[in-house]
C-alpha cells in the first residue's frame, strides 16, 4: 500500500505564502494536489508527473501555486503563494499507480490510486 502523509497546513492571513509537504512510501509516482471546502466537493488544484516532473494547475491558482518534487526522497510540494480566503480548504494529496501514458498530466481524482489523510489550511484576517 503506498502511504501517503500530507502536512504544513494553518492559520494564515491574506496574501502570506504557506508550503504543504505530500510525504510518499519511496517511490516516484505522479501526485496531485486536491482540495475540498465546506460543503463542495474535491477540487483539481495541481499536478506533477513522473517523466519529467512536468506540471500543470487549475486556473484559480496558476501563477500563484507550485507544485515540485524532492528528487532525494521523492516529497512533493505545494507552495501557495499570495493566499485568499477562497483557498481555505483541506488540501489533500494523491499518488497514480497504474500504468500512465509518458508526459500525460492527470487533474481527475479518478485518475489517482492513493491518497493522504488531508490537512487543514485556513486563509483568514
Amino acid at each position: 500500500q503506498v502511504q501517503l502523509v500530507e502536512s504544513g497546513g494553518g492559520l494564515v492571513q491574506p496574501g502570506m505564502p504557506l508550503r504543504l509537504s505530500c510525504a510518499t512510501s519511496g517511490r516516484r509516482y505522479p501526485v496531485g494536489w486536491f482540495r475540498q471546502a465546506p460543503g463542495n466537493g474535491r477540487e483539481f488544484v495541481a499536478a506533477i508527473n513522473n517523466y519529467e516532473d512536468s506540471t500543470y494547475y487549475a486556473d484559480s491558482v496558476k501563477g500563484r501555486f507550485a507544485i515540485s518534487r524532492d528528487n532525494a526522497d521523492n516529497t512533493v510540494y505545494l507552495r501557495m503563494n499570495s493566499l485568499k480566503p477562497e483557498d481555505t480548504a483541506v488540501y489533500y494529496c494523491a499518488a497514480r499507480d497504474r500504468p500512465s501514458f509518458l508526459g500525460d498530466i492527470y487533474i481527475d481524482s479518478s485518475d489517482y490510486d492513493y491518497w493522504g489523510q488531508g490537512t487543514q489550511v485556513t486563509v483568514s484576517s
